[in-house]
């Protein structure tokens, strides 16, 4: 009797325990780190009855090797948008029901000119980006806006590149007055010499922790996205950005939904309902970059409205680029990266 209560009482625990699982389906997220307001994705699961699961990347490339090497199970997907015409042509991507993203409207059509999908067949814009240059101006003072900042002898070792093939050979090819989608063998070549050279006077290559380290005065000089560093420099007053008058990369990060999703329709709330105008400005004033909503940039306030490095200056716009995809050519990049990578 005694062994078969216990039985019983097994039993009746995990009856009780599986009743107590949570049965609410999961969208699975991969997106850059800090690129979303928790808080709006507390009101999409709640409004939603799920659970968001977020997991990070921090480059394209890396992002794309771990999906090609076999990574499922992720429902949306944020890539900048040269990289959603790569995955588009290869397949892993799902058209979109325009029909479940009646938001869509919102999106204000001349940012769609940054994109490898203007018709928002496979993708829709989720954030406006620009690279530059975050740096402590207690220490460095008024510096002059160009790349070759990092070939400082003040700064070495002390600044970082991002881990980010396409933006550090960019930034390169924007240095020496040349298109960072720049198909010319010769520009590559000197191009690679150039970030060969940068890479003896920097620390790494690096994203999240270039910031940390910016915060914490570990690095004086850092190559970054501004959202970053109008993050960082909300809470260390030390902290500035600047855009390289050579010129740099203005982007769109997308959303897609990967062709092996399990929750379809909920990757599409999750599109619909980032676009709502009232979540789409709660969202830009937490992350600090620019969404292409035309009804959430009447929502924020008037100080975001006025900054710089979101709103960017239209000068500055002409002086930049769009990485695009290059086909074939994009494997004299990886060469070049490879190369760089190796260096001594």
């Amino acid at each position: 009797m005694k062994k078969m209560t216990m039985i019983l009482s097994g039993l009746l625990c995990a009856i009780l325990l599986s009743g107590c699982s949570d049965s609410r389906p999961v969208l699975n997220i991969y997106n850059w780190a800090d690129y979303m307001n928790p808080d709006v994705l507390k009101k999409f699961e709640k409004q939603y009855s799920c659970r968001v699961v977020l997991d990070t990347f921090d480059s394209n490339e890396a992002m794309y090797a771990k999906l090609k090497a076999g990574a499922q199970g992720y429902d949306l997907i944020f890539p900048t948008s040269y990289m959603v015409g790569i995955m588009k042509e290869q397949g892993m991507l799902q058209p979109l029901k325009h029909d479940l993203i009646p938001n869509l409207g919102n999106v204000d059509r001349k940012y769609l000119a940054l994109t490898e999908d203007p018709q928002m067949e496979y993708s829709v814009p989720y954030m406006i980006s620009i690279t530059g240059i975050g740096y402590n101006k207690t220490r460095l003072g008024e510096l002059e806006p160009t790349w070759n900042l990092f070939a400082k002898p003040e700064v070495a070792k002390r600044c970082t590149l991002l881990n980010d093939m396409r933006e550090s050979i960019g930034a390169a090819l924007k240095s020496l007055g040349y298109s960072l989608n720049s198909t010319n063998d010769d520009e590559l070549a000197v191009a690679q010499q150039v970030l060969v050279g940068w890479k003896k006077n920097i620390a790494k290559f690096e994203v999240e922790e270039a910031l940390r380290g910016l915060a914490s005065a570990e690095f004086l000089l850092v190559h970054a996205y501004n959202g970053d560093i109008l993050q960082a420099m909300d809470e260390n007053e030390d902290l500035d950005f600047l855009v390289p008058a050579d010129g740099t990369s203005i982007a769109s990060d997308d959303m897609v939904i990967p062709a092996n999703s399990d929750q379809v329709e909920l990757a599409h709330a999750f599109i619909n309902f980032i676009h709502d105008p009232a979540n789409s400005a709660e969202n830009m004033e937490y992350v600090y970059y620019l969404s292409p909503n035309v009804e959430g940039q009447k929502l924020v306030s008037q100080e975001f409205r006025d900054n710089p490095a979101i709103f960017i200056d239209p000068a500055v716009i002409a002086k930049s680029e769009v990485i695009r995809d290059l086909g074939a050519d994009n494997d004299k990049y990886t060469r070049v990266w490879d190369a760089v990578k190796a260096a001594e």
